[in-house]
């Protein structure tokens, strides 16, 4: 009996610049216990599938990939259930193709915190943003200033960017059972993490212990948010995700689920510079919970966009300086 206890998931799709840094960071792990790294590999195009295959060579107990011959994102399937169904392990590990980790304690921490606390369905760290191909840091991405335990309405309202999908640990059991409102999402980390919040507890741990790429040209932002009807379509479907959570849980929830549909359209209308609509009626209510800064930015954004895109440009240069 192979007696696994962590499933490390990987989806990957022309990641060849980028896989073998996924594995080498799985594969460093240290750790008391067995792990397997399961890889879906959807009909790269590039040599995505060929390093793959490398690896498989060398660790062929440990590294399981399945490499699709026909792209199945592309004919609706969610690819993501691929590893998930097949996994053995107790705990489900996500990382996608072109993100890392950088600690090799990071799977050793969070199984011993959810051992230790077996009503945790799911735990999460802090992360450092990257430049894709240089790797040169951006920015530390923490969702609180020390570790916390995380409210399913904060899960709610946090959007799908409250958490690093890479540093997502969860029971196995709870993913591969997923309610309709998880299953008709676009996206699949947002949805799943309100799933697991619902059936147990969320802690946050504040250690930086993965990467996130920004800026690939393959990435899932950059195919999907690529213009304002992409944009328009994605936040149509989250509204609906919401609405089918909504009902899910016996309007337990409407508060924060209505005032997170009405945050993400009122964003939608500061993109499509729309405003004077901003500030009328509920959206109003929005803007005035907003902090200083990001009031300052609506408001240039509004009347000198030009200098608002030298600032940030500015400051893009400036972080690059300073990261070489």
């Amino acid at each position: 009996m192979e007696n696994i206890l962590v499933s490390i998931d990987c989806i990957t799709y022309n990641h060849e610049q980028y896989i073998a840094d996924a594995l080498d960071s799985f594969l460093m792990q240290q750790t008391n216990f067995k792990y397997e790294i399961l890889i879906h590999d959807d009909a790269s195009t590039d040599r995505t599938a060929e390093i793959i295959r490398a690896y498989e060579k060398r660790y062929p107990e440990i590294i399981k990939p399945i490499y699709q011959l026909e792209n199945q994102y592309s004919k609706g399937v969610a690819v993501e259930n691929f590893n998930s169904k097949r996994a053995k392990g107790k705990y489900l590990a996500i990382c996608e193709g072109d993100d890392y980790w950088i600690d090799p304690c990071k799977l050793q921490k969070q199984v011993d915190y959810m051992e230790k606390h077996p009503k945790c369905s799911l735990c999460v760290h802090a992360g450092n943003i990257v430049t894709a191909s240089e790797k040169k840091l951006l920015a530390q991405y923490r969702s609180y200033k020390e570790s916390t335990i995380v409210s399913v309405s904060d899960v709610i309202a946090g959007g799908g960017g409250l958490f690093l999908t890479n540093s997502m640990l969860c029971l196995t059991a709870m993913v591969q059972k997923k309610p309709k409102f998880v299953e008709a999402s676009p996206v699949g980390d947002y949805p799943l993490a309100i799933h697991l919040a619902l059936l147990g507890t969320v802690y946050y741990m504040d250690d930086i212990m993965s990467a996130y790429r920004v800026g690939d040209a393959n990435s899932w932002t950059a195919l999907n948010f690529s213009n304002m009807e992409d944009r328009k379509e994605h936040f149509h479907h989250i509204a609906k995700m919401l609405d089918e959570l909504n009902i899910y849980t016996n309007y337990q929830y409407e508060h924060v689920i209505e005032n997170t549909k009405l945050r993400n359209h009122f964003f939608l209308l500061v993109e499509q510079r729309k405003f004077s609509d901003i500030k009328s009626g509920q959206l109003y209510n929005i803007y005035s919970t907003l902090d200083f800064k990001r009031k300052c930015m609506i408001t240039m954004s509004q009347y000198c966009p030009a200098l608002l895109n030298f600032l940030k440009s500015t400051r893009k240069k400036l972080v690059r300086w300073a990261t070489k």
